[in-house]
């Protein structure tokens, strides 16, 4: 990989490129300001919130790459995109070009520019974060304007695949681990269908990120993309109960791929918790990201608090909140065990929501929930909470402050404290090993998993991870099963 990435280097364009500014000019250029809809106006609408680089934007921030000779940027991406040559061929104007160095490893770059948390991935790692002290290049928001021009240019590169070779591969799940595996197979000439248990593609992608965060009209665009590399779809097929294990043997398929993500939620088993209008941060994303329940004429129509609460502190709370807020909250709340510092949602999500007029109950742990004489949830119980020291996850461990407590009024409650994997696929699949918490045990390196012909990866692996190490994921287990397969055939 070195050996390529220094070759692509060394083409006389990019060394033309480096020599036409100095580094020192190069490193003085501030880093550009994503432009987005004013808060007052996009807190009524799901318009979506960032708006997209300029064309001179773009360009201003691409000079401010430095081309480095080892692109550390390049290590902090799961999916391994040369962050440098299609930053590059935005610096000279070439933005189709752009696009097609992304589309070399990703499968989904107009999704990844928006929801990827790159400030914890390739911009942790870029020279600007390690050395310099300074802001890092803006690869996220280039990636967006290189996969968003694109699209609007009507120039759709599709990436070339090998011939086919006529082996049969299915994947569980259209989520972005069985996307991303799904675009690397068919690359390498397999026919490769892909099988979701909903009406829509997408999993996650669709019901669970809101159109203000990630447009539907994107995800759609990415998966037609795969379509005319050669992958086949089918919605509406559960795979452990519509179709088993044993028919895919039989119908000839001779590799699969579990991309089931962790679809069950988690609650808190506190009194009160079973009051109507308290429900799973997953059922109310769904029903409104999914099933259209902010329509007043959906057929699954959602409750629409006035004092909603949302507890938990991830990208899925914030995504709620905010919600929340769209669909009418007078009051939005986040409650959140620990400090803003130990939030897991990307600073941008936060900054976001704040914006909007979210207020963070930070240090704050919900106790217990009490109703009216309808048994409809009225206010809940709030402990006060102090940090101790860090915990397994490296965070500090929040602790009780004795005889603290604080009494909320809500009307309505969103339980966001994460999600437990997919059951369906263990239960119902043979020869897999499964761990205590309902995970796939699979090889960190290969992604296969006790039944040599069975890989997966994303969340019913992790039990919880970014779109980003989900598509790794997928990436790794294509090249570990077409070099097992090549070596079986």
């Amino acid at each position: 990989m070195s050996e390529y990435l220094q070759a692509e280097r060394a083409q006389e364009w990019r060394e033309a490129l480096r020599k036409s500014m100095k580094n020192k000019d190069r490193t003085a250029i501030p880093r550009v300001k994503m432009p987005e809809v004013d808060p007052e106006v996009r807190s009524h609408t799901y318009d979506e919130v960032n708006l997209g680089l300029s064309e001179a934007l773009a360009r201003e921030e691409s000079h401010r790459c430095l081309d480095c000779v080892d692109p550390t940027c390049i290590t902090g991406c799961p999916v391994e995109i040369n962050i440098p040559k299609f930053i590059k061929n935005i610096e000279r104007g070439d933005y189709l070009e752009a696009a097609r160095t992304l589309k070399e490893t990703s499968a989904l770059p107009a999704v990844c520019g928006r929801v990827c948390p790159q400030e914890r991935q390739c911009e942790s790692q870029c020279f600007y974060t390690l050395k310099l002290k300074k802001e890092p290049v803006a690869i996220g928001h280039l990636e967006r304007f290189a996969a968003d021009y694109e699209r609007m240019s009507g120039s759709i590169s599709i990436p070339q695949t090998a011939p086919a070779n006529g082996t049969k591969i299915a994947v569980v799940g259209s989520g972005p681990a069985g996307l991303a595996f799904a675009g690397d197979m068919v690359k390498y000439g397999y026919d490769v269908t892909v099988f979701e248990a909903l009406h829509e593609l997408g999993g996650v992608l669709r019901y669970g990120i809101p159109e203000f965060r990630l447009p539907n009209e994107i995800v759609d665009v990415e998966i037609d993309g795969l379509k005319k590399m050669g992958v086949k779809f089918e919605t509406n097929c559960i795979i452990g109960k519509t179709i088993s294990q044993e028919d895919l043997r039989e119908d000839g398929f001779s590799g699969i791929f579990v991309g089931s993500g962790a679809g069950l939620p988690n609650f808190m088993n506190i009194p009160g918790e079973n009051l109507i209008g308290i429900m799973s941060c997953n059922e109310y994303l769904t029903r409104v990201n999914l099933m259209q329940a902010a329509d007043p004429d959906s057929d699954t129509p959602v409750y629409k608090g006035k004092r909603v609460a949302v507890v938990g502190g991830g990208n899925t709370a914030m995504d709620a909140v905010r919600t929340a807020r769209r669909l009418g909250a007078e009051k939005a709340m986040i409650i959140y065990r620990r400090s803003e510092e130990e939030m897991p949602a990307r600073v941008e999500e936060i900054k976001h929501a704040k914006e909007e007029g979210i207020d963070f109950y930070t240090l704050h742990n919900p106790l217990r929930y009490e109703g009216d004489e309808r048994g409809h949830v009225q206010r809940m119980l709030l402990q006060r909470m102090q940090l101790g020291e860090p915990d397994q996850s490296g965070r500090r461990r929040p602790v009780p402050i004795e005889g603290d407590t604080l009494w909320l009024e809500v009307d309505e409650v969103i339980v966001s404290v994460g999600v437990s994997p997919n059951p369906l696929i263990p239960q119902t699949f043979t020869g897999m090993e499964v761990t205590s918490w309902g995970t796939i045990v699979v090889n960190n390196d290969t992604m296969q998993t006790a039944d040599e012909m069975i890989y997966a990866g994303g969340d019913i692996v992790r039990g919880g991870a970014t779109v980003i190490l989900a598509m790794g994921d997928g990436r790794k287990a294509a090249k570990a099963m077409h070099a097992h397969l090549n070596k079986s055939l």
